[in-house]
């Protein structure tokens, strides 16, 4: 097994793409801390990861943009697994809504979530990781390629890929690798649930969007030893979306 009694945290990990590494990561003889905010969702994908039979899991409560609860979500893991081998900063929101009509509330809570949160697990999670430790943030194709009605977000996620590139350079000297996944349409709720998808303005092809396992395989890979030469990359993993957005192809 490729995670065999490493300790991951997995940040949004009750839904989506979150819970779809964390479910690999078990399987792969991990034992994972599922990060989210809402409690009832977070007890039940524990109990359901528990009958994998494979790795260890425990539901963690913390809002990822508040430095108090993340600390004790750190320090409830390292209480009980001593270390932290792999950090995974998945959690995100995403408003589809014009700048011009955003409230400052939106634009806050998109950063704090989407870039702060990453800032802060990692911060706190680094003391903790030994040698041979790997955090892989959850980027999107809007970080380069965007539309319209995406601009916290995709700040957000630029943003995000170039604390990638930064942390990776001060985790080089202790042997942690940072890296990125850029990713496309996945189906998950942030993506049928957005307003331009909802009304029909924007068409998504079936066969552009992802499932959340797919995107598990390859942070399998970035948390993995099979990539203990890659830091500081951001992994493209979109089924060609980026040059669909490049283009404002239909």
């Amino acid at each position: 097994m490729e995670l065999q009694d490493r300790v991951a945290i997995v940040t949004g990990a009750t839904s989506g793409i979150g819970e779809a590494i964390a479910r690999r990561f078990m399987q792969e003889g991990a034992k994972v801390a599922l990060v989210g905010h809402s409690d009832d969702q977070g007890r039940k994908v524990e109990t359901e990861l528990r009958r994998l039979g494979a790795g260890e899991c425990f539901y963690v409560h913390a809002d990822v943009s508040d430095s108090a609860q993340v600390r004790a979500a750190v320090a409830a893991v390292t209480q009980r697994w001593q270390r932290v081998d792999v950090l995974v900063n998945n959690a995100a929101v995403m408003k589809g809504v014009r700048l011009v009509d955003m409230d400052e509330a939106d634009w806050d809570l998109t950063l704090s979530v989407n870039l702060k949160g990453p800032f802060l697990f990692a911060k706190y999670t680094l003391p903790a990781m030994p040698h041979g430790g790997a955090i892989v943030n959850i980027s999107s194709v809007h970080a380069v390629a965007t539309d319209v009605a995406t601009s916290a977000y995709s700040a957000s996620k630029g943003g995000l890929e170039a604390l990638t590139r930064a942390l990776a350079l001060e985790c080089y000297r202790m042997h942690i690798r940072v890296n990125a996944l850029r990713v496309g349409a996945v189906d998950t709720g942030m993506l049928w649930n957005n307003p331009r998808i909802m009304s029909g303005k924007e068409k998504v092809d079936p066969r552009d969007v992802a499932q959340p396992v797919e995107i598990a395989e390859a942070a399998l890979f970035l948390a993995s030893q099979r990539s203990r030469f890659v830091s500081g990359a951001v992994l493209t993993i979109d089924g060609g979306r980026l040059p669909i957005l490049g283009s404002h192809a239909p």
